[in-house]
């Protein structure tokens, strides 16, 4: 297992949400100026650290069968078994991010240790409706990919890959009749298997570094030099989150919140960047917002449920360095994601109570947050404290926009296979990603959980 979770340290609810967290523009491309914000996990997301272990190694994939035909037409390509070095996730990608994979992909590895083969193992091909909007820079970059989603295999170091083209039938008009002929979509150009291996996380900072003082951080204290290191932005009972936020004008509140009791729920505890050992070299510089969080998408990573919750940040630096140096994105697409142990993780950088643009959504990543829970849930149900974190977390961050976690709200499209570009979309405040597009992520069984967590949400909000 490569790279446990540093152990956790607090960070202060005034050096957590003392910062502007509703910029005006709908998209900022420059690092924000200095300001208490270096004490945020945006800071987090910038302190100076050693370089992270870590690589990728792409694999391009070959014509398995002998016949020319089906091998003209790319019919079924892979890798054959081999050596190589070690990794722990994989996936497929290609050169046309608009492209499809139309057929089964199937590998199996060689664990490390045991030197044991795996099974054949299916990798989930359609991956299409992750990913930035159609017009946004992020997606016009030149260097998004195609892909499949990310698969968990462990700790491995060896291989095999089969790609097989999905096959139909169309009806041609002869001169001697109608007849039924079998046909064969081809696979997409420059087709390659990315091996991750996600390194190792940062050590824990020194002792004398894990705990805040309550004073507000700010640029060129003590505190800022603490913040950078911390892990951890530990929870808050509903209250104090209440009085935090009451407290700092910085805070996304209305003026009528403010002249209320607002409706937020209690902080819930986060893992930073930092704590789950985001090597912040491979990301984009900057950061991108947009004006508000309207809605939450609640998906599943799809990159299967062998790992324990100790390797969940070894799982997340995977999909991380898949997303930014197979997929060619920014950074990674999901603002949270959440293992099956129930723990939170900060995603995308920016800062967890900022209005950060993420690429979750295909269509509706505007004004929107993006929640992954880290497994595959078509079959697999959800655990209990995998549903009661994504009820935390959203009563908190929605709160602090003013949604209510039983509402409706509208997002308008950026374009997808469900809705056109500019139409206006009334979705559930917490939505699953097939609401926005038709998909099966956040996979069925987590999906039919979602009622269950806009009651527990909204009730945390104490509505």
């Amino acid at each position: 297992m490569r790279g446990l979770l540093a152990t956790s340290i607090g960070v202060t609810c005034a050096a957590s949400l003392a910062l502007p967290l509703t910029p005006s523009a709908t998209a900022v491309t420059a690092r924000p100026a200095p300001t208490a914000e270096t004490a945020t996990s945006a800071a987090l997301a910038t302190s100076p650290a050693a370089p992270l272990p870590g690589s990728t190694q792409s694999l391009p994939l070959t014509p398995l069968t002998r016949d020319r035909a089906r091998a003209g037409a790319s019919a079924e390509q892979g890798v054959s078994r081999r050596d190589v070095r070690p990794f722990s996730l994989l996936g497929i990608v290609w050169d046309d991010p608009d492209a499809e994979l139309h057929g089964r992909v199937q590998v199996r590895t060689r664990d490390a240790k045991s030197r044991a083969w795996s099974g054949w193992q299916d990798v989930e091909t359609h991956n299409a409706d992750h990913g930035a909007d159609p017009d946004a820079a992020e997606r016009s970059s030149g260097r998004v990919r195609g892909a499949t989603a990310p698969l968990w295999v462990g700790d491995s170091d060896g291989v095999e890959l089969r790609v097989r083209s999905a096959t139909g039938h169309r009806t041609e008009d002869t001169a001697r009749g109608v007849r039924t002929a079998a046909s064969t979509a081809p696979l997409p150009a420059g087709l390659s298997l990315e091996l991750v291996d996600p390194g190792t996380a940062a050590p824990a900072p020194a002792p004398a570094t894990r705990a805040l003082t309550s004073r507000a951080a700010a640029p060129g204290t003590a505190a800022a030099a603490e913040a950078s290191a911390a892990t951890e932005i530990p929870a808050l009972n509903r209250e104090a989150t209440e009085r935090d936020l009451l407290a700092h004008p910085g805070a996304p509140l209305s003026p009528g919140q403010r002249a209320a009791k607002p409706y937020i729920g209690p902080r819930p505890s986060i893992v930073t960047r930092r704590g789950w050992g985001a090597d912040e070299s491979l990301r984009e510089s900057g950061f991108r917002y947009t004006t508000t969080v309207k809605a939450a998408f609640v998906h599943h990573t799809a990159s299967g449920n062998n790992y324990t919750c100790a390797q969940a940040p070894s799982v997340i630096r995977g999909i991380y360095r898949y997303h930014v140096k197979s997929l060619g994105w920014r950074d990674i697409g999901y603002n949270f994601l959440v293992d099956k142990c129930g723990t939170l993780y900060e995603g995308r950088a920016g800062g967890v109570t900022k209005a950060v643009m993420g690429a979750h959504t295909l269509g509706f990543n505007s004004n929107s947050m993006g929640i992954a829970a880290i497994g595959t849930y078509t079959s697999a149900k959800p655990s209990a404290a995998t549903v009661k974190a994504i009820a935390s977390l959203t009563a908190w961050k929605l709160g602090l926009f003013g949604g209510n976690p039983n509402g409706k709200t509208y997002l308008k499209s950026g374009g997808g296979n469900l809705y056109a570009k500019g139409k206006n979309v009334r979705l559930n405040v917490i939505s699953g990603h097939r609401d926005g597009f038709a998909t099966e992520c956040p996979g069925r069984q987590l999906y039919g959980k979602l009622g269950s967590a806009r009651t527990t949400a909204a009730r945390y909000q104490g509505r």
